[in-house]
């Protein structure tokens, strides 16, 4: 994809599916949701040993080429390789973590790229599918797998994002800062950490071009930038698989999360669970109404970093459409609102909630959260030391 058939904002092209006509969009739609349920049968089946799940995700002549240190051809039959997973074994746990990076459909035939990883082997498998709609049903018929070594775990990180593309009730445009997914995505996968993308209505995000500057190149990265056109919607994730969450910022950041219910469900699980919330700039606002189980407010008692109002300019007309300051919300919340030079990174760390204070702060954020899923203590909810960084 390239950056430069845009102007000022980049809106991925899931986004475009609403202009595009109905009964195409819903064919698409439907036959990525049917795809995505195969790989489901695939992923699950050798997760859990479930030989006749993993079987179904298969068509019975598909081809399976896969990788061994001391072999370079090595065809399996869909036989063989059910096989594996049947036995005394089945039922029961592989180790195996799988996630799916892209799909790209083209009328009945489909190409899926997917990561299993394996621990405890310190493996990761890179899988290549290729898929046929046969009979109405869509079928692997495909197979081809590399393997590196790496040292993921397959904990997650869940990133929190906008889909707002405008301001308020304005036209004027608004989007996500594309440097601090960057920054994110790069300290959390070298730290062995795997992400999922999640926005209050699924799908692409828009993309604010004018503040990606030097990380421009990083459109052409295509596991990011598919994970950035097709982002979860919050009925689609489970809590319980994340260990932290960061809310990523963007002018667009104060619309849309902040308000919605279900990722404050998601973060305060993840929170309540002995997990991590983070937020960096105006990724903040996406805190203020989050509460704990007794009804407090988490912000209450809590150092706490963004982006403030009084580093906005305040006389432009995106800023009247502002539904709520951050500095403001996050006192009267309860927080103590911490600021440093504006041109400078700038972290809060009180315990479990970790926020920065503009875009310079992303990768400290990231490698804050980083630091403290690696030596969390399992102390329980509360406040504990704090620290600021800059």
């Amino acid at each position: 994809m390239s950056p430069f058939r845009f102007l000022r904002y980049v809106v991925l092209p899931l986004a475009w599916l609403t202009i595009l006509p109905g009964a195409h969009a819903a064919d698409e739609t439907a036959d990525r949701i049917a795809i995505t349920r195969t790989l489901t049968d695939y992923i699950d089946g050798s997760a859990y040993a479930r030989p006749e799940q993993l079987r179904r995700a298969f068509h019975p002549d598909a081809r399976l080429l896969l990788s061994r240190p001391d072999t370079a051809y090595w065809p399996v039959s869909v036989d063989e390789y059910v096989g594996w997973f049947s036995g005394p074994k089945e039922g029961k746990p592989t180790g195996r973590i799988g996630n799916v990076l892209s799909i790209d459909v083209e009328a009945d035939t489909a190409t899926v790229k997917a990561e299993i990883l394996v621990p405890s082997q310190g493996a990761r498998f890179i899988d290549l599918f290729l898929l046929r709609k046969l009979e109405g049903e869509w079928r692997i018929v495909s197979k081809t797998a590399t393997r590196e070594s790496t040292p993921r775990t397959g904990d997650r990180v869940l990133l929190i994002l906008s889909s707002a593309k405008f301001h308020g009730d304005s036209t004027l445009p608004a989007g996500v800062s594309f440097g601090e997914v960057v920054e994110a995505w790069d300290a959390f996968l070298a730290a062995g950490l795997t992400m999922d993308f999640v926005s209050p209505d699924g799908g692409a995000v828009p993309i604010n071009v004018t503040e990606a500057g030097e990380f421009r190149s990083r459109f052409y990265d295509a596991d990011l930038m598919y994970a950035l056109e097709h982002t979860h919607s919050p009925s689609q994730i489970d809590p319980a698989r994340y260990r932290a969450v960061y809310f990523v910022g963007g002018s667009n950041a104060v619309y849309g999360v902040p308000e919605n219910t279900l990722l404050q469900d998601i973060a305060m699980h993840v929170y309540e669970q002995n997990g991590v919330v983070s937020a960096v700039c105006h990724g903040t606002a996406g805190l203020v109404n989050l509460k704990l189980s007794d009804g407090r407010y988490l912000l209450g008692g809590k150092r706490v970093s963004g982006y403030p109002e009084e580093f906005e300019r305040q006389d432009a007309a995106y800023f009247k459409e502002f539904p709520f300051l951050i500095r403001q919300t996050v006192e009267a919340r309860g927080g103590t609102f911490l600021t440093s030079a504006r041109d400078k990174g700038y972290v809060v760390v009180d315990g479990r909630l970790i926020t920065g204070q503009n875009y310079l702060s992303a990768k400290q954020v990231a490698e804050a959260v980083i630091r403290l899923l690696q030596n969390q203590s399992g102390q329980p909810s509360g406040r504990s030391t704090s620290e600021d960084e800059k």
